[in-house]
């Protein structure tokens, strides 16, 4: 797992540009999310784990960048950062759970993308050149939300970004270049 607090952390072997993005799963690891996030080279986990089991299997996928959120109080996840700003080639990634936490200018401080979770509510926006991204809850329903993870495509510009609907009929996993 590659972790750190508000420092840049170096990913492994080469950059990865397939990123799985997935949050909120409180301690659920849907077989959908499973196979949605098959063919990341990295997967961002934003907060509310609820299980350390829940890392190890995204971690049978492909390396993890995790933090804690709101509900990770159990001993496991006090290992776990609160923040974490990540390189993955020229891309430079902060992942913290609730974005109303955000206490930085992320355009001022040479970020890319942002990753957060907490609403449970997917989307995306762009302020000052940077991508703002929930990729939605992966866990238990909340209210009618959807439940979704997010993929985003660094291996072209613009970067691509699909959101994964885990209650479609057929889940998909990367589509190969």
């Amino acid at each position: 797992m590659v972790t750190g607090t508000g420092s840049r952390s170096k990913l492994p072997s080469g950059p990865p540009t397939r990123i799985g993005l997935i949050s909120d799963t409180h301690g659920l690891l849907r077989e959908e999310a499973v196979r949605a996030l098959r063919g990341s080279e990295l997967i961002i986990h934003a907060g509310d784990v609820g299980r350390a089991d829940i890392l190890d299997g995204l971690k049978a996928l492909a390396p993890v960048l995790a933090i804690r959120g709101n509900v990770d109080t159990q001993p496991w996840a006090l290992a776990l950062p609160q923040t974490v700003m990540a390189g993955a080639g020229p891309v430079t990634f902060y992942v913290l759970h609730d974005l109303k936490a955000l206490n930085l200018d992320a355009a001022a401080a040479g970020i890319h993308v942002v990753v957060s979770g907490h609403s449970h509510k997917p989307g995306k926006t762009e302020r000052a050149g940077v991508w703002y991204i929930n990729p939605g809850s992966a866990g238990p329903r909340r209210f009618r939300l959807p439940i979704t993870v997010a993929r985003l495509d660094l291996s072209k510009k613009p970067w691509g970004l699909e959101f994964v609907n885990l209650e479609a009929p057929s889940v998909s996993t990367w589509r190969r270049p």
